[in-house]
């Protein structure tokens, strides 16, 4: 799988701007998939960027890449850990939640709509998703938006730009590792 693909799937994310991001691509084995994912795991990690196999289902991997300190930021909202408990996760443990969603993606049953929550999209818009059945939104873009569209639309342009300029540096020879950005540490 070229870098190309990681940028245009995950640009936000590896820019810091999105805690995390969901593809899928057609790979010829689960080998070459975990191949893959692996190697450009340990090309991020030091980034503070994970990706994992989610799963590989008739020649599609279906690819999970994070932002842990993030992702716990994002558990640690109220409503975000009341909905995640009210699916049966442990929002305290990011990484039983992960492992839980993985189990629950590659079960092949209904798919876990409560994914949007792994995805930094706003609790409310799972929410209204999921009582909804995915109908009446109010805009549709990177996620279906139910709560509130103007700063939703502007998520979605900033998401849009994001991945048109690490595209471009990409295309100026700038990698994927140079492309992902570091956490700030906190200085006191």
């Amino acid at each position: 799988m070229a870098d190309e693909i990681w940028l245009q799937q995950c640009a936000p994310t590896l820019a810091g701007i999105k805690t995390a991001s969901l593809f899928g691509h057609p790979v010829s084995s689960m080998e070459n998939a975990l191949a893959e994912v692996r190697s450009v795991d340990r090309r991020l990690s030091p980034k503070g960027v994970r990706a994992f196999l989610c799963c590989y289902r008739n020649g599609r991997a279906l690819i999970y890449v994070y932002r842990p300190d993030s992702l716990r930021a994002d558990f640690a909202d109220v409503e975000v850990r009341q909905m995640l408990q009210q699916f049966g996760y442990r929002p305290e443990r990011e990484v039983s939640c992960l492992a839980e969603l993985r189990r629950r993606i590659s079960s092949g049953g209904e798919f876990p709509h409560e994914i949007g929550l792994f995805l930094g999209y706003p609790s409310a818009d799972v929410r209204g998703f999921i009582e909804n059945h995915g109908e009446k939104a109010k805009l549709v873009g990177t996620w279906k938006v139910y709560s509130d569209p103007d700063r939703a639309e502007k998520t979605f342009a900033r998401y849009k730009k994001c991945v048109s300029l690490y595209l471009a540096q990409h295309a100026k020879g700038r990698s994927l590792e140079q492309l992902t950005v570091a956490p700030r540490k906190n200085i006191r």
